[in-house]
């Protein structure tokens, strides 16, 4: 397998400098990632750098679903709910580990009117079970051949089997439908690893300060300052893509020219609960209707349960949280269809992220809108950018983008990524029975296992190898969770791990599902990384006081919120 160790990381910034590249992408989200993978099978010499860390932004704030998005059937748009649910398909098929189907609980009430957002009602709800019932029969066929499981409607007595926690009041029938789920920040890494494998170069810590441009102002490269070395580096490149999201813009105005696109940032807020708090068994639950006509998920999610999400505007792009306001409306929504009765002292933690929903400016200039999920945008100077889209649709984005390069070098546009195993996918169903076999030899607890399984596919195998040389490697982190200290030191040999926050972040979700954000296992954490990196005492002791003084700074921001 790819090692991207920190020896290849410094190795990879010389590379950098050192060559001509077919393409560089900007942006290690899943979508920058998609792009990197796409071009470098279709045999493009790529580089990619990003910012801070791996999926830092959108690609680890998300509700780590992977669907086709059936709030957009009440609008008609069958084309948007079609793509998402190839997609899908194709997510199932290419990372199996990874990505798992998950049944959503509809349950229908007495007196709902706009049920999944539904922009119209009937004069006293009547019909609407039936119209919902038309709905989930079209989701399941625009799925065609990949769709997961057919939809079936369910008697009060059932979904209150599968979903004991709802109220019960008023509570009719309702309906079981299937959609995918996944983690979104090993996704990105597995996409990363992938790209690596097949010959990019990647770097992390790597922001983009400026382009390089001809007589004509066409971009051709792009300077690079390295945060971690603290050096600049100018990188040569044919084709530059902008997949930066949320900060698209941004990177689009260093090229000196006016931003043909307009990306409007909404926020979505999430809270996480233990599942026994809200008595969720493993079929998530769809809570059938706000004021606002949203959606609200409750989904399991390995020990834990995600709810969300908000949409709401944007504030400080770096650093997007919850406001009162934010945890308030979705508390108010979980206690009217759950009788848990759950207060904000039950939350175990809240993220927040930023979609980067997108408009052109002016639409003659934009080469290719391609569809109402996302835009390829290709400007004056020559820089295409990807925006818009979500995470189920990641690699689509990505294939249509690199289209637009094959254009552009007047070569016949071929799409190897819809059917090319992710890395840790290539023989997971034999390997997925040894893994069990061998973990149990070495007294790995069951959840353990599944976990490693779910997470790191047949590289779980890599971890096995080094428990079994050292046995210490086997130890939890946090007591009620299946991480452990083995996945410490893969994430800084085979996925570029450099601080304490990338591994508690975006390796592991320990941010998230520990109540103290990981701030209780930091400085063992940072033990083994210093071991792993060479680090110096005061290079460890600077690494924790970071990651200690950021989530301070976080608590602090949240009340701030929370007084306001």
């Amino acid at each position: 397998m790819q090692t991207l160790s920190s020896t290849v990381r410094t190795h990879n910034l010389a590379d950098l400098g050192n060559n001509r590249f077919d393409v560089l992408v900007i942006g290690g989200g899943v979508t920058g990632a998609g792009v990197a993978l796409d071009a470098v099978t279709r045999g493009y010499k790529v580089a990619l750098v990003e910012k801070t860390d791996f999926a830092s932004g959108t690609s680890s704030k998300s509700t780590k679903l992977v669907h086709g998005g059936i709030r957009y059937l009440p609008e008609f748009d069958f084309a948007l709910v079609h793509e998402a649910l190839v997609e899908r398909g194709i997510m199932l098929q290419n990372v199996p580990y990874l990505v798992r189907p998950v049944g959503f609980v509809l349950p229908i009430y007495e007196g709902d009117r706009h049920p999944v957002g539904m922009p119209f009602t009937t004069p006293g709800g009547i019909g609407l079970s039936f119209m919902l019932d038309v709905g989930l029969w079209l989701y399941d066929i625009l799925a065609g051949r990949r769709n997961i499981q057919r939809h079936r409607r369910l008697k009060r007595e059932e979904v209150l089997k599968m979903a004991p926690a709802l109220v019960q009041k008023g509570l009719k029938e309702g309906f079981i439908y299937y959609d995918g789920q996944t983690n979104d920040a090993r996704l990105t890494m597995a996409l990363i690893s992938t790209a690596a494998q097949y010959g990019a170069t990647i770097t992390n810590y790597t922001e983009v300060t400026s382009f390089l441009s001809d007589e004509n102002g066409k971009v051709h490269g792009a300077r690079v300052y390295d945060k971690l070395g603290e050096q600049e580096i100018t990188i040569q490149a044919r084709h530059i893509v902008n997949a930066t999201g949320v900060y698209t813009e941004q990177v689009e105005a260093l090229t000196g020219e006016e931003s043909q696109i307009q990306v409007e940032p909404s926020k979505g807020v999430h809270l996480v609960f233990t599942r026994e708090a809200l008595q969720l068994g493993d079929s998530a639950i769809v809570l059938p209707e706000t004021e606002d006509k949203r959606i609200l998920f409750v989904v399991p999610w390995e020990s834990r349960a995600i709810f969300g999400t908000t949409d709401t505007g944007s504030g400080d792009l770096d650093s997007p949280f919850a406001t009162q306001e934010d945890i308030t409306y979705l508390l108010k929504y979980l206690n009217r269809y759950m009788s848990v009765n759950l207060t904000e002292k039950d939350i175990v933690s809240t993220y927040a992220g930023y979609r980067p929903l997108v408009k052109p400016r002016k639409a003659s200039k934009s080469t290719a809108k391609l569809s109402r999920t996302h835009a390829v945008i290709e400007g004056p100077s020559g820089l295409v950018t990807i925006t818009g889209g979500k995470l189920t649709t990641y690699r689509r984005m990505a294939q249509d983008t690199v289209d637009v390069l094959s254009r552009r070098d007047g070569t016949k546009p071929v799409h190897p990524t819809q059917s090319l195993p992710l890395q840790g996918s290539a023989g997971w169903t034999v390997m997925k029975r040894e893994l069990t076999r061998k973990g149990a030899a070495i007294g790995l607890a069951t959840e353990i296992v599944e976990h490693l399984g779910y997470n790191y596919g047949t590289n779980a195998q890599v971890l096995l190898d080094l428990i079994e040389a050292d046995p210490t490697l086997a130890e939890r982190l946090i007591s009620d969770l299946p991480y452990i200290k083995a996945e410490v030191i893969y994430a800084c040999r085979h996925e570029m791990a450099m601080t304490p926050y990338d591994i508690l972040t975006h390796r592991t979700s320990i941010i998230l599902e520990d109540r103290q954000g990981g701030l209780g296992v930091l400085d063992e954490v940072a033990t083994l990384m210093a071991k792993e990196l060479s680090w110096s005492p005061a290079q460890q002791q600077s690494m924790v006081e970071a990651y200690r003084n950021g989530m301070h700074e976080q608590t602090a921001t949240n009340k701030m919120s929370q007084t306001m």
